[in-house]
Order: C-alpha cells, then sequence, then structure tokens
C-alpha cells in the first residue's frame, strides 16, 4: 500500500533528506513480523487461485476478509486513512488503491492487482502481486513478468551497507531497459509497528544514494510499473490511481527484512 499520499519528485527529493525515525527490529520483532506476513502470503494464495472471470473484486475483498480473521490477524487497510476495503484491487490500467466493489465484473483478459496486509500480535505485514484473469495477452504476460522481476532486483540490494538509492535504481534499470514506465507518484516504505515508517523507498532513484541499509531494518518494496508511460493521475473517489494514457499496469510487493545474511521476504508465498 502507498506511503503517505501523491509526492512530486522534488517532494520526495526533500522527504529523502529530512530528519527520519528508524525502527530497527530485532529476533522478538521478526517473529510477530513474519507471523503478520505469512497471514498475508497464504492469503494471497488463496485470492490468486480463487481470481476467474465472472467474479466481483467485493467477492475477493470478502474472501481476504475471512481468511484474515480466520487465521488469527487483524485487518490491516480496511478504515485505514478511510479506504473502505479489506483489499486494494487494481483492474488494468489501474495502479493502485482500487476499491472493492460488486459493480467491478471481472472479464477474461483483464490483469487484477491484490494489495493486502494484515496485523498479528501489533505488527504489520504488507503484500501485493499482479495476476491474470482467464487467458491474458503477451504483451500484459511480459508486463507482469517484468515487473515482478523489477521487484527482486531491487530486493537483491538489500544488504547491510548499501543504500535506499541502490534498491530505486535497481528497480528503475530492469523495467526501464523493457521499455515500461515507473511510477514515481508512489513508493515503498518501512513497516513494523505501522504500516508505514520512515524510510520512504522510491522505485527509481542512482546507485549510492539516500540512507544506508542497516541490519533490523524492513521494508515493503512495490515497484508500480506501465506499460506505457510512468504517469499516473487520481481518480474522484480519491483513492484509485489509474495510468494517464490507458495502457496497462502491474504492482508486486514484498515486505523484506535487512538481515546479516541478506535480504529475508518475509511475505514469500513458499513459507
Amino acid at each position: 500500500m502507498r506511503w503517505l499520499s501523491l509526492l512530486t519528485e522534488a517532494e520526495m527529493g526533500m522527504a529523502m533528506f529530512k530528519s527520519m525515525s528508524i525502527d530497527l527490529k530485532g529476533e522478538k520483532e521478526l517473529v510477530s513480523m513474519r507471523k503478520a506476513a505469512q497471514v498475508v502470503a497464504q492469503t494471497h494464495k488463496v485470492l490468486m487461485a480463487a481470481v476467474a472471470p465472472g467474479m466481483s473484486t467485493l467477492d475477493l475483498d470478502k474472501i481476504a476478509e475471512k481468511e484474515i480473521k480466520d487465521r488469527g490477524a487483524k485487518l490491516a487497510f480496511k478504515g485505514y486513512r478511510g479506504f473502505p476495503g479489506t483489499l486494494c484491487i487494481s483492474i488494468n490500467d489501474e495502479v493502485v488503491h482500487g476499491i472493492p466493489s460488486a459493480k467491478r465484473i471481472l472479464v477474461d483478459g483483464d490483469i487484477v492487482s491484490l494489495d493486502l496486509g494484515a496485523i498479528v500480535e501489533g505488527f504489520y505485514g504488507d503484500s501485493a502481486v499482479t495476476v491474470g484473469v482467464g487467458s491474458i495477452s503477451d504483451e500484459a504476460k511480459k508486463l507482469l513478468r517484468v515487473t515482478e522481476e523489477s521487484l527482486h532486483k531491487g530486493i537483491e540490494q538489500m544488504l547491510p551497507g548499501n543504500r535506499i538509492g541502490d534498491i530505486g535504481a535497481a528497480v528503475q534499470r530492469h523495467a526501464e531497459l523493457e521499455g515500461y514506465g515507473v511510477v514515481r507518484e508512489f513508493v515503498g516504505h518501512g513497516i513494523g509497528r505501522a504500516l508505514h515508517e520512515d524510510p520512504p523507498v522510491p522505485n527509481y532513484g542512482n546507485p549510492g544514494t539516500g540512507m544506508r541499509l542497516q541490519v533490523g531494518m524492513v521494508l515493503a518494496i512495490e515497484p508500480m510499473v506501465n506499460a506505457g508511460t510512468a504517469d499516473v493521475k487520481v481518480l474522484e473517489d480519491n483513492w484509485t490511481a489509474v495510468t494517464t494514457d490507458g495502457k496497462l499496469s502491474a504492482h508486486f510487493e514484498h515486505t523484506i527484512a535487512v538481515t546479516e545474511n541478506g535480504p529475508e521476504i518475509l511475505t514469500t508465498r513458499e513459507g
């Protein structure tokens, strides 16, 4: 889920240099964060299996809410800053923060982004995935593949001593080499006792710049990549962001801890 609200690049540059309070997590905190992250991961697995033509986005939202509660966790998104759903569900040219609705029906060939959060023992997990509905085009398949690859390129940079700019630069480089636009108005974020903590983590930047990564930092890295330009706009509901050129957008996100042995993906769906 987004860090704060729409930010211009200039505003983001200023934010990156302001004094920040970084909450480093020890092993006790990471135990709780792993629990929250796995509620998110396993709920995503259920949702990914459920996505099909004819479903409404509200149907998926109800599944997510039940899965989270059945696992003994709390909903992270519902009511957060007024957001009405358990899931942010964004279809095709919707970049992020789509609101679940009984009127939004999935059809064959759509791509749908499912952004999800949960709380366990006072700690948050956050992750997003974009999947195809039925049979999707080769163009859409490539966008999904490259966006997920971009996420993992960023995660590879989450080593102690590296910098925030190394993450964004890796994401940006991989996506733009394929001719895609990397969204700048929405960025990743620290996560832990709050859904959004310092530092903000842009999906673009220059290597060797920004805050240095430390063991105990936990970040939500979340590239949003557009098939066309990077430009987005927010609709009148004040939540749903869409591409300005009407082209497809994909969104992938994991919650990751910086450890002495490298990045640990807490929201892995393999665990």
